[in-house]
């Protein structure tokens, strides 16, 4: 059965995926070894403390750290290692969480840093009990700021790694960790969706948090990387408030398989893949009234491209808010990248596309744009009501 017969038959929707890798959207195309490794373990039996470390040892090797294990998400990750900050491998503490009575729990983050990725960062922190830091403003930290925000009940700080985040003005994760490290408290990376595996340890954290289903193309889960003490005492968390953000053997199998298949994955051969996606686009839209693009790199320095689509709409007779929903409208959905759409502008990411999708999405942007430019008046609805639509779809659910 393919991804479409399933979509039918379950009566959801057959979109398509130019938003990325978004946990709302599946967030990405799982590798055929990810999904045959996951299929061959679901009727086995197996002890999973052992299963685990054969994953630290794939995660150590792939990460050049010393130690590593899987968890429900990177959410539950984050969250997992604050506690192994506050508590370390000290068992009764690690079963009274989230009463942090006693304990060091402040978490140092940086104002710029608290975003929003489906939940708040800092619910992360609050979750298992830390108390949150915020340090510096929203688009400016200095190292004077963040020394000054370590206490006596300070237990670690948190870094994320994020397009959400302001993408200037806030101290880079090099001198964060130093100005860290000068009163030994550890640095926890949020890098959920970076290609990278190595160079936010390389760059002093002590651990680092990422998506197994995101770029690395497995089953939903999170992966701790980092200072062997410090991910044991992460691990242990699985004994307190850890146990409610475990994670099956599939899915420890399933990031075992995806993160061997990065170190053979033609990540080259991906990249044109992608390129030739956006210059389709690039070509479908050219001299189209009021429409202007540009292929823009990505923010967080993954190595990939996007499309960039600007609308004028008094010459494109449409508000780039309302194009987004037209062409999620339909037989042929498609769901575009958002984030700052108010602005007269979306992103377009080729980077989960099935062969054929390109093309799909490149005629579904001319026939929407063809209609509006059809339209005797400008469609613009108010982009406040785009907001309270979604808000109020969330609060009908699941009706």
């Amino acid at each position: 059965m393919d991804q479409m017969d399933i979509r039918e038959r379950l009566g959801v929707r057959p979109i398509i995926n130019v938003s990325g890798t978004m946990t709302a959207l599946g967030a990405s195309i799982v590798v055929p070894e990810a999904v045959a490794a996951t299929a061959a373990i679901l009727n086995q039996f197996v002890e999973v403390d052992d299963l685990q470390r054969k994953a630290s040892r794939v995660i150590a090797r792939l990460c050049d750290t010393e130690a590593g294990f899987v968890t429900a998400s990177c959410a539950a990750a984050m969250s997992i290692c604050v506690a192994a900050a506050m508590t370390g491998s000290d068992l009764f503490a690690i079963e009274r969480l989230p009463d942090a009575a006693g304990l060091k729990d402040e978490v140092i983050i940086q104002s710029g840093h608290m975003v929003a990725y489906g939940a708040p960062v800092e619910q992360s922190i609050r979750l298992v009990g830390g108390r949150v830091v915020p340090v510096g403003q929203a688009t400016a930290t200095r190292a004077y700021q963040v020394k000054g925000a370590i206490s006596e009940r300070t237990a670690a700080a948190m870094f994320v790694v994020s397009h959400h985040t302001v993408q200037y003005g806030m101290m880079g994760l090099e001198a964060f960790c130093a100005a860290m490290h000068e009163r030994s408290i550890p640095v926890i990376v949020d890098a959920a969706s970076e290609y990278d595996l190595r160079r936010f340890l390389k760059a002093g954290a002590d651990a680092v948090c990422y998506s197994s289903h995101k770029f690395l193309g497995g089953p939903t889960g999170g992966i701790v990387a980092g200072r062997k003490d410090f991910v044991r005492a992460a691990y242990l968390q699985n004994r307190g408030i850890g146990r409610g953000m475990k994670v099956g053997k599939e899915g420890v199998v399933g990031t075992i398989a995806a993160l061997e298949a990065w170190e053979t994955r033609d990540h080259a051969g991906i990249r044109a893949r992608e390129t030739a996606a956006l210059l389709h686009w690039r070509d479908v839209l050219s001299g189209r009234p009021g429409v202007t693009t540009k292929i823009v790199p990505d923010p967080t320095d993954n190595p990939l491209d996007r499309l960039e689509l600007w609308l004028d709409p008094d010459a494109a007779h449409i508000t780039a808010w309302d194009l987004a929903d037209r062409l999620a409208s339909g037989p042929r959905p498609v769901i575009i990248r958002d984030h700052e759409i108010e602005l007269g502008y979306f992103l377009m990411d080729p980077c989960n596309l099935h062969p054929g999708e390109a093309e799909v999405v490149g005629v579904r942007l001319a026939e929407e744009l063809d209609r509006a430019l059809a339209s005797n008046t400008v469609i613009a609805s108010p982009i406040s009501e785009r907001g309270l639509r979604k808000t109020q779809a969330l609060m009908s659910w699941p009706d």
